[in-house]
């Protein structure tokens, strides 16, 4: 074969190859009974105590403001904060939960998406997802520094270490990790424990669901009994009812998270954007297998190269015979 009838053929493979879709694949299922947990807005005051205890339970160090050093009061996640609670704030803020001249808390950390961005990126599995608990990890024994899971995650949690010369990722566990393991003694993670309203609720993704339903079902004023830690804990209060938005966080979005929200103002508001129900791991996996099948886009990236180092071999080879070298050799 010749070496243009070759190229053309590579070039044609790779083109047949990848106009070829790979099948679509779907977002991954939630874990049955995984570990998960419900946030409510309108419950939390705000205290910070499940700030404080994540600090402690984890090994965390305070953030440095200025000359101060603040353990409990960090203004977002980072190197040194796996958990914070901010608020937002509108008008004369005088109105928990309420939009008008209104305030309300929100709680960040890791999501624990059914179908995580950082998992899907990661090139040496560090990011993973544990196949019982539906509990994201990160293992910095494997971890190369490469943050992709900073850029990819949606929700921008994870955080680097950049304040130390050989930094690590830094993102909520559950209080899980080797070395805490709190789950797996049967204990609750820290900021559920401590947290003083049940504004932090843990359990499996589908009772929690569960229990955001009935409260989404409630008439605003009407009594209800709060559980505080897990739902049947036997210990909680009775208040009424807020007004709630009437969407749970994290039920659906991206393939949804094991980690859920009930609000009483707009979901934007607290910094949870709107988002798709088709997860971005799915949608990234698919191009990459539709580009890589059958070996399609390798074949055609040399195909390319041949053509361009062909071409310009060609075209010194003119100018060699315009300046008159060729009929000097």
């Amino acid at each position: 074969m010749k070496r243009r009838d070759f190229l053309k053929a590579a070039g044609g493979l790779g083109l047949a190859g990848a106009a070829a879709p790979a099948a679509a694949r779907p977002n991954l299922e939630p874990i049955p009974d995984g570990y998960a947990m419900l946030y409510d807005s309108t419950l939390c005051v705000g205290c910070k105590a499940c700030m404080a205890a994540c600090k402690r339970i984890n090994g965390m160090p305070p953030e440095p403001m200025g000359e101060e050093t603040q353990w409990d009061a960090p203004r977002d996640l980072s190197g040194r904060t796996r958990n914070v609670i901010k608020v937002w704030k509108r008008g004369a803020a005088r109105n928990k939960d309420d939009e008008e001249d209104g305030y309300a808390f929100v709680k960040r950390h890791c999501l624990h998406c059914v179908d995580p961005s950082c998992v899907s990126v990661c090139p040496v599995s560090a990011m993973r997802k544990d196949p019982k608990t539906g509990v994201v990890t990160n293992d910095p024994d494997a971890c190369i520094g490469c943050r992709y899971c900073v850029y990819a995650c949606p929700f921008d949690v994870p955080k680097y270490e950049f304040h130390e010369p050989y930094g690590r990722i830094q993102k909520c566990e559950f209080c899980n990790q080797p070395g805490v393991a709190r789950l797996d003694q049967g204990l609750l993670p820290g900021c559920v424990e401590v947290c003083p309203t049940g504004a932090s609720l843990f359990g499996t993704r589908e009772e929690l669901l569960a229990e955001a339903r009935r409260r989404l079902a409630l008439k605003p004023g009407e009594p209800y009994r709060y559980p505080r830690e897990r739902v049947g804990a036997g210990v909680g209060h009775v208040r009424p009812a807020p007004r709630y938005v009437q969407h749970i966080y994290g039920e659906k979005e991206l393939g949804g998270t094991q980690v859920l929200y009930l609000t009483g103002v707009p979901h934007e508001y607290l910094g949870l954007p709107r988002l798709p129900e088709r997860s971005y791991a799915s949608i990234s996996e698919t191009v990459q297998h539709t580009l890589y099948k059958g070996f399609a886009a390798p074949v055609a990236a040399f195909a390319g190269l041949a053509w361009i180092v062909r071409r310009n071999v060609e075209r010194r080879g003119e100018v060699g015979r315009d300046d008159g070298r060729e009929e000097e050799r």
